[in-house]
């Protein structure tokens, strides 16, 4: 394995979304992550969503460069196969809810005294502690209470879902960003392992930009503005003469007068009412309106072109068939050429960040449940005979 991370091994005990895409990360910049997982069905996620010859395609794209190992966590020789996979780990990633893994003698206090370096990534609804650390808690509930939902959608309608499981990814991110910094520390020499404790209400609520103090100084309650960026001054979704739509950002100063000129109301752009975004934002309805009055009567290609000729930030609403066909996306490799069992071809998105000197790869997509158990068994040192006894008492598949 190459990549920055390659010599890190990570043990996922997670399934779904949160803690899977956290060391699909990981495991795209070279860690070597052994994924365990229930013999029988394994993670609940080969079976969600749009599915090829009964798996699922998100399985493929999410556990990409992983190992699976099917190992009964009820089971006590199932139980010593983790520990000492542990004590091997730098990291462990899960998102049990709090105190699963106590109940199951996998708690950080059995695995930091077999591995004291271990960093452990514990994702879960609302934190480790607190009145509501018992709680059950998808996304959903994580972007619900962190306040995106109430800022997301049209005012006119109830709060909208982003589109994507976004709660669940922001966990992950911050529990990537945690591991990192908690290696770094144990790499460099300036102490041992720790628990990095993940909310998905917190991770959704730390991107919530100034949403606190504007309520706390201003008393304002941030909501739903559809399109707009309330406050910035003009940022908006725009329709055009041929029922489809553009983003514009003309929010800085010089941009502003820039997007005035395309417009047609060059006399906007010297106005000193509307020179700073401050003034603007008070008459952004009238700002609005004027755009929308003029990309009405362009399509959406003769929109663009003006804007970008002008260089005013500007853009399509793309859907997955704009993305795919996309010459940008293509060129810097964010779509790739992937293969299924069967030898079926399928594209799958590319890797993020790029890095210069040690950038992510994919060798393989999502593998068979406990596709990997023999080989990650006899590392540990089972020899073929203990791993069968093992396979006919029901601890591993």
């Amino acid at each position: 394995m190459s990549g920055p991370l390659s010599g890190i091994r990570v043990l996922e005990l997670g399934q779904l979304i949160a803690a899977p895409f956290a060391t699909r990360l990981m495991a795209e910049f070279g860690a070597d992550v052994v994924k365990v997982e229930a013999p029988g069905e394994g993670d609940p996620l080969r079976k969600w969503r749009k599915m090829h010859e009964g798996t699922s395609l998100w399985w493929y794209l999410q556990s990409r460069n992983k190992k699976s190992i099917a190992v009964n966590l009820k089971a006590p020789e199932g139980l010593d196969i983790v520990k000492r996979l542990a004590t091997s780990a730098d990291v462990v990633v899960e998102n049990f809810r709090p105190g699963g893994l106590e109940k199951l003698g996998l708690g950080w206090d059995v695995l930091s005294a077999l591995n004291p370096n271990l960093v452990m990534v514990r994702i879960s609804g609302y934190g480790q502690t607190g009145p509501y650390r018992d709680r059950p808690g998808f996304g959903a509930i994580g972007e619900s209470m962190g306040g995106i939902r109430f800022t997301t959608g049209s005012p006119e309608a109830p709060p909208a879902r982003v589109g994507v499981s976004i709660g669940d990814t922001l966990a992950s991110l911050h529990g990537v960003i945690g591991a990192l910094m908690a290696l770094l520390r144990v790499k460099t020499g300036q102490g041992a392992g720790q628990v990095i404790d993940v909310s998905l209400v917190e991770s959704v609520f730390n991107v919530m930009e100034s949403l606190v103090p504007e309520y706390d100084l201003l008393g304002e309650v941030r909501t739903r503005a559809g399109g707009a960026l309330p406050g910035i001054t003009p940022s908006n979704t725009y329709p055009t003469r041929d029922g489809g739509y553009v983003v514009i950002a003309g929010n800085s100063d010089p941009i502003f007068r820039r997007l005035m000129a395309v417009i047609g109301r060059p006399d906007l752009a010297e106005d000193p009412a509307l020179r700073n975004n401050d003034g603007r934002s008070k008459q952004s309805a009238m700002l609005d309106g004027l755009i929308a009055d003029w990309s009405k009567s362009e399509s959406v290609e003769e929109a663009l072109a003006a804007l970008d000729a002008a260089d005013v930030p500007a853009g399509r609403i793309y859907s997955v068939a704009d993305i795919v066909a996309d010459p940008h996306y293509q060129a810097r490799d964010m779509i790739l050429q992937a293969e299924l069992p069967g030898g079926t071809r399928v594209k799958m998105p590319g890797i993020v960040p790029k890095l210069s000197e040690t950038p992510g790869e994919v060798r393989w997509q999502g593998p068979a449940l406990g596709a990997h158990t023999d080989a990650v068994l006899a590392e540990l040192g089972l020899d073929p005979e203990r791993i069968a006894a093992l396979r006919a008492k029901g601890a591993v598949a």
